[in-house]
C-alpha cells in the first residue's frame, strides 16, 4: 500500500501548524524552521501545506485547497514549493536521512 507518513502540516483556514509527535525527537531548531517555512507558505498562497515521507523515505511537499477557495494561489503555491526545494535542499536531505535511519525497517 502506498501510504505517506505526515511530518508536518499547516492550514491557512484554521491558522494552525501541526508537527507529527512521532518526529518530536527532531532538534528544536529544525522543528522551528519547519514551522516558519510552513506558516509563511500558507500565509502567502493560502490552502493547506503538507510535508510527508514516501515509503522510500523521500520527502513529499504538497499544497491543497478547498474546492471553492478563490483566494488560493495554485500557480504561486507550485512556484513556492519549487523554490523551497531548492533553498532548503540540505535540510530536506537531512530529514530524509533522519527518516530512513530511525523509521524505516
Amino acid at each position: 500500500m502506498d501510504e505517506r507518513q505526515v511530518l508536518c502540516a499547516c492550514s491557512a483556514y484554521e491558522q494552525k501548524f501541526y508537527l507529527n509527535p512521532v518526529y518530536s525527537s527532531l532538534p528544536d531548531a529544525v522543528q522551528e524552521e519547519l514551522k516558519i517555512m510552513s506558516v509563511m507558505l500558507t500565509a502567502d498562497v493560502g490552502g493547506v501545506f503538507t510535508m510527508a515521507f514516501e515509503e522510500d523515505g523521500t520527502l513529499f511537499l504538497s499544497t491543497t485547497a478547498k474546492e471553492n477557495d478563490l483566494t488560493y494561489d495554485e500557480i504561486g503555491s507550485y512556484l513556492k514549493v519549487k523554490k523551497l526545494r531548492q533553498e532548503k535542499e540540505e535540510l530536506f536531505e537531512g530529514l530524509e536521512q533522519y527518516y530512513r535511519t530511525f523509521f524505516m525497517d
